[in-house]
């Protein structure tokens, strides 16, 4: 399985980004989707994830009622949706999946960088 992760950029603080992540290759095995990010000075810190379905997601609660994970299984993507972004949401964003809701994650995207202007 291959993850690309793309939609990162500039934005100022209260603005929007939307970050997608296409999956290719042995995509039948992927379970849960998420969102981890990382910034230089910290390790990789989980963001949001959801399910098979899309029907249960969770979020870490800097970012609960600001951004929105979706999936869209059809087209193999799945997606970040990023409103009210503030500065302290700079940061490397990797899409990863893996086999089973629980477990560790299995594979990793490549990273794309938000970065959020005060």
């Amino acid at each position: 399985v291959q993850l690309q992760a793309s939609g990162g950029g500039l934005v100022q603080a209260g603005g929007s980004l939307g970050l997608s992540c296409a999956a290719s290759g042995n995509i039948f095995s992927i379970k849960t989707m998420g969102w981890y990010r990382q910034t230089p000075r910290k390790e990789r810190d989980f963001v949001s994830s959801i399910s098979a379905s899309g029907g249960s997601t969770i979020y870490t609660d800097s970012v609960k009622g600001r951004f929105t994970i979706s999936r869209d299984n059809a087209q193999n993507t799945l997606y970040l949706q990023m409103n009210s972004l503030k500065f302290e949401d700079t940061a490397v964003y990797y899409c990863a999946a893996k086999w089973s809701p629980v477990g560790r994650w299995n594979y990793w995207g490549q990273g794309t960088q938000v970065t959020v202007s005060s």
